[in-house]
């Protein structure tokens, strides 16, 4: 390279910087708007579900409430027609009908109307006829005889809105002979809608066919009767399906609602339930605005170091064309990297190998090149290798990232970490795979360690809390499978809290790890655990164990911390450090009503039976079985 591409180069070095630090910025800016415009089309999504299940809900109430209204026009209309409409016949019907009436909240009126349009039962049911003529001439003029169900009308005897549900029924002659007619109030369905919660500024509203609104919760009495015919949901074609989504501004009220409609299958009847957008919106826009606010600090951030990082590049210019005319020695650095670089023919040979193998994998890179690719790696882990390779060759993947075991000339095994990707030909095919590997061997360890500190107590190097609960749902289990016996110690150090207070807490933490190591000198078997509890409360489990050898365990113990001598001028009982020790058994198979907790909650009993007895000594709260009526007693 000349020294006057070199200047080049580096006189857009700084320029470089400063475009990508505003990408940078840009891009922050712009996965967070398009971060936070996804979760509000997620709060939008799941209202639209609510709003949908809501719809349904409703649509559904509205049918069955037609139907309740059919199912009674259809006996009247039958029984019209067997008997006549004589006056006998008309006495007892507007007798059956009032009571029904009144059993039946849904049903505002039920009457029926003869050829003429005159009343034959009660008017007092619904309104005057010029209200209802529109279903009369309906049935007068159409031979069917399906429900017919009328727009929305306000009943002049009574002031209150209705919906019309009729059938005609025929003469014996098969002529035009009247119509039975049901109605439902309006703010019976407004009523039912108030069960639903759905916001402050939410409504739900059914609507006629034709648009008119039937109810509304809320403000059924200022908006039914009013017609929504000229709205896009009975304009627009897109939204004459069953149901869907849709936005609009609320030509009853002007606000901007998200709308999930419905519309009934059997009856002309559209269920709407709607929200406020801007009162769904509002949580999500405060935290959508506190969390951009951070964004926008982070961005400034950026923005000032970058300004920073540009100033300092244009300073080192000379620098950076000093490192271009280096560049074979770069080369030669990145030769001697930690990581190995490998790469893997399509016939699983090495034909590349950096110099780093032999830190890595203890072998030199020219006794590599030309071997299996993946000799040495564990026969365990060798399956999941070898088949992600495979996928790479066949151009299924790009790229993978693995951990595996792989044997070291002198180390024996360690844990390697590589990170490959495909090789192309110019032509687009498969050349290849190129993989990266570092040692994590370390790594590892530590992993191990971190583990073992998530169940071990760190003072005293027993199990933790933890360890002994999952410990013991364990044992329990196995006990009751095997039908064997299960028993707790529970250790407790006496008058700790005086000792703490007399000596000071270095002194206490060094009583508490004396106690720990003789508890865990009794731990002989594979299957005990001893635990720290808590505090200066000690655990020990012992599987398999009646309550003999749970006897002679914790009296080992007791006697052990009591013949250690440890001074405690604090305890006057005995002058030095002593415990008090509870125990239990149980066998699970036949505790059919005990569980875990309850082994615990014995132990603990007797624990403190023990230090109610005096301390230093150890109580056995006996068969579990016999303990638990006693317990659930006091």
């Amino acid at each position: 390279m000349s020294a006057t591409a070199q200047r080049a180069g580096g006189s857009r070095l700084p320029l470089r910087a400063a475009a990508f630090v505003v990408l940078t910025c840009a891009t922050i800016l712009g996965v967070s708007g398009w971060r936070e415009w996804a979760a509000r089309d997620a709060v939008l999504r799941g209202a639209e579900t609510e709003m949908a299940n809501v719809a349904r809900s409703l649509t559904q109430h509205a049918e069955d409430s037609f139907d309740l209204l059919d199912s009674g026009v259809v006996g009247v209309v039958s029984r019209l027609e067997m008997d006549g409409t004589g006056p006998a016949t008309i006495a007892k019907l507007g007798n059956v009908l009032e009571v029904r009436r009144k059993a039946v909240p849904r049903i505002h009126g039920i009457a029926v109307i003869d050829d003429r349009g005159n009343w034959l039962t009660s008017p007092g049911t619904v309104g005057s006829t010029l209200s209802d003529d529109a279903f009369f001439r309906y049935h007068q003029l159409s031979p069917k005889r399906e429900a017919y169900v009328g727009r929305p009308v306000k009943s002049l005897l009574e002031g209150e809105w209705v919906v019309t549900l009729s059938r005609r029924f025929d003469k014996p002659d098969g002529s035009f002979g009247g119509v039975v007619l049901a109605t439902i109030s309006s703010n019976y369905l407004a009523h039912f809608y108030e069960q639903f919660e759905i916001g402050r500024n939410n409504s739900a509203t059914l609507v006629h066919g034709d648009g008119l609104i039937i109810a509304r919760n809320p403000s059924n009495d200022k908006f039914v009767g009013r017609s929504v015919a000229d709205t896009a949901l009975f304009r627009d074609a897109s939204l004459q399906r069953p149901s869907g989504v849709y936005h609009f501004k609320s030509p009853l009220d002007g606000a901007e609602r998200l709308s999930f409609f419905k519309r009934s299958s059997r009856y002309p009847l559209v269920l709407l339930a709607t929200l406020d957008e801007e009162e769904l919106l509002a949580p999500w826009r405060a935290a959508a605005i506190s969390r951009m606010l951070y964004v926008f600090a982070l961005v400034m951030l950026i923005a000032v170091i970058g300004a920073v990082l540009v100033r300092q590049l244009q300073r080192g210019q000379r620098m950076a064309a000093a490192l271009v005319e280096k560049e074979a020695h770069f080369r030669l650095l990145a030769e001697g990297s930690s990581d190995m670089v490998t790469s893997i023919a399509l016939d699983d040979r090495l034909r590349y190998v950096s110099p780093s193998s032999v830190r890595v994998v203890g072998w030199r890179a020219n006794q590599l090149i030309g071997t299996p690719a993946l000799a040495g790696i564990n026969p365990e882990d060798l399956p999941e290798v070898q088949a992600t390779i495979d996928a790479m060759k066949r151009g299924d993947r790009e790229e993978a990232r693995f951990t595996y075991r792989h044997s070291h000339r002198q180390n024996g095994e360690v844990w390697l970490e590589s990170t490959m990707r495909v090789t192309r030909k110019d032509n687009g095919r498969v050349d290849g795979v190129v993989a990266i590997t570092r040692d994590i061997t370390e790594q590892k360890k530590l992993e191990t360690r971190l583990e073992t500190l998530a169940i071990e107590d760190s003072l005293t190097g027993l199990a933790n809390r933890r360890r002994f609960d999952e410990r013991l749902k364990e044992e329990w289990a196995r006990a009751y499978r095997d039908r064997s016996s299960l028993a707790l110690l529970m250790i407790d150090v006496d008058h700790f809290k005086a000792y703490n207070d007399e000596y000071g807490h270095p002194a206490g933490d060094a009583c508490l790890r004396l106690v720990a190591k003789i508890i865990a000198a009794e731990t002989q078997r594979t299957g005990d655990l001893a635990a720290r509890y808590g505090g200066e409360e000690f655990a020990m489990l012992l599987p398999n164990t009646d309550a003999a050898g749970c006897t002679l365990v914790g009296e080992r113990i007791r006697s052990a911390i009591h013949e250690a001598g440890l001074v405690h001028a604090t305890n006057p009982e005995s002058g030095c450090v002593t415990a008090s020790v509870g125990g239990a058994t149980c066998r699970p198979a036949l505790e059919r009503t005990a569980g875990v907790s309850s082994l615990v909650e014995a132990a603990d009993r007797a624990l403190y039976a023990a230090k109610d007895a005096g301390r230093d000594r150890l109580m056995m709260s006996g068969e579990l079985m016999n303990l638990l009526p006693r317990a659930s007693g006091q």
